[in-house]
């Protein structure tokens, strides 16, 4: 395993290509920023409320495929359910790290509900790093592992970027050389570049954003909330079922 020094070494080179990445993709990250308050209060195409009593955009979408099925997208809790939740998160996004809790515990009741998580880094240069070794966890290891990085990712305070992640991969058991490595090849950057690319053809102008019962919800609308999407989902293969829309 590296030591310290080498580590931060390592890192600070992902950061640095990472940034050719997050250069090239300025102009998306800066467009999400400008559209996302607009699309907050405009795209409501079903009647959902949040916790927080605010209406929750959202809009239909039409998948070009199976999102599972998406390199780099790992699916983390009941592969056969017929329900599937799938989460585009940013290891940086506040409201991704309240999620990832709700989540965990919506997953631990709900046998029939499959999640999928898509990394999906559009908050700056650390976030791109941090998804670099996010991405060769994902090639490295398994569905379980993937998954416990993730919430110990989401366990931590403060910027998470390639450093910390590096950190989080190494307590995990994988070699942190390899990881790097990987992390910091062109077939990451393709993936990312995947990812991102879907992200803005579904127009989800926020994170975390969620596809279910072929609607895109953006933003997270809070665990009673989506436990109630996840029921219509499964009652009526909708996130709103007729009869249960708010007054």
């Amino acid at each position: 395993m590296l030591d310290s020094a080498s580590m931060k070494a390592r890192s600070a080179h992902i950061l640095f290509t990472a940034l050719a990445l997050t250069i090239a993709l300025g102009s998306f990250a800066a467009a999400v920023a400008q559209q996302r308050d607009r699309s907050m209060r405009l795209v409501t195409q079903f009647p959902l409320i949040g916790d927080d009593g605010q209406h929750v955009a959202n809009h239909a979408v039409e998948l070009p495929g199976p999102i599972a099925q998406l390199p780099g997208a790992v699916t983390v809790a009941s592969p056969g359910s017929r329900v599937t939740l799938v989460e585009f998160y940013d290891l940086n996004c506040p409201f991704c790290r309240i999620a990832s809790v709700d989540i965990g515990d919506l997953i631990d009741t709900e046998s029939d509900l499959r999640l999928v998580l898509v990394p999906y880094p559009v908050l700056g240069a650390a976030s791109v790093a941090a998804s670099r070794v996010e991405l060769a966890v994902a090639k490295l290891g398994n569905a379980r592992q993937f998954y416990q990085f993730y919430r110990m990712m989401y366990a931590q305070r403060g910027v998470n970027d390639g450093l910390r992640a590096l950190a989080v991969a190494g307590k995990l058991g994988f070699d942190t050389r390899a990881v790097s490595a990987l992390g910091d090849s062109e077939q990451i950057t393709e993936i990312m570049k995947a990812h991102l690319a879907l992200g803005n053809a579904l127009g989800l102008a926020a994170t975390p954003s969620f596809i279910i019962a072929g609607t895109a919800i953006l933003g997270y609308p809070g665990r009673d909330a989506l436990q109630a999407i996840v029921d219509a989902a499964a009652k009526c293969g909708k996130v709103i079922c007729e009869g249960n829309a708010p007054i």
